[in-house]
């Protein structure tokens, strides 16, 4: 999920140089998540990442600001995020005590151009530290709403949208063969067994005498047909 849309484009004008934009272009900004909560009882949640976005075609630099930097450790506050890549930012709470408790604190994210590192769009992301651990709540294993099973498409449904019925083999149904894949096997047999050009002992007529490489053909074929006839449905 993306954070809000920070900044508006003010300029009708744009100029590129290597595709980063230049003049004073106010860009939105894209950070997850768009608040931040600390909780003073659950250690877990006193360290947070902050996920900043680039769906641009350029690079962009950015900068972490904050209203309360005494209070928190930013790993990394600087940098430059790619075109079309992201860059998780990892903030720690170091002042976890009560009497920081429901005080919110703000986080801004700058956006810069790369060349000229001016300020091209921002978003404020707020941080509280709460009293306590944070709520679960337990979900219901009552499903006040009943689901029920579909019933299957009958024949005529299936056939009315054009359905493809499952193919498969099933036990006690016996399949017919494909009467041409079968056709086609016996004619290649049929060949096989016809003799060869120069073979002299043979009764068959000289113009039914096959060469060698038409009866590798023959034998290629049937090798085809013989895995058709014999692959599993």
């Amino acid at each position: 999920m993306l954070g809000k849309i920070a900044g508006l484009f003010t300029t009708p004008h744009q100029q590129e140089f290597n595709g980063m934009p230049s003049g004073v272009v106010q860009v939105p900004v894209f950070v997850y998540p768009q608040q931040i909560a600390f909780y003073l009882d659950d250690q877990s949640t006193h360290k947070h990442i902050i996920t900043l976005y680039n769906p641009y075609d350029f690079t962009i630099r950015f900068r972490v600001l904050c209203t309360a930097p005494n209070k928190y450790t930013v790993v990394d506050p600087e940098g430059a995020i790619r075109s079309h890549n992201c860059i998780d930012i990892v903030v720690r709470h170091n002042a976890v005590s009560p009497t920081n408790c429901n005080i919110t604190d703000k986080f801004r994210i700058q956006m810069r151009n790369y060349t000229t590192r001016q300020v091209i769009g921002k978003q404020d992301v707020p941080a509280t530290l709460l009293p306590g651990k944070p709520i679960v709540i337990a979900t219901s294993t009552n499903d006040p709403e009943e689901f029920q099973k579909l019933p299957k498409a009958t024949a005529s449904v299936q056939q009315q949208f054009g359905l493809v019925r499952d193919q498969r083999a099933v036990p006690g149904r016996i399949q017919t063969p494909n009467y041409i894949v079968v056709t086609a096997a016996l004619i290649c047999i049929g060949a096989l067994l016809l003799p060869t050009q120069g073979e002299k002992e043979s009764r068959i007529p000289v113009y039914l005498h096959l060469t060698i490489n038409l009866k590798l053909i023959f034998a290629y074929v049937l090798g085809l047909v013989t895995m058709a006839l014999l692959r599993p449905a």
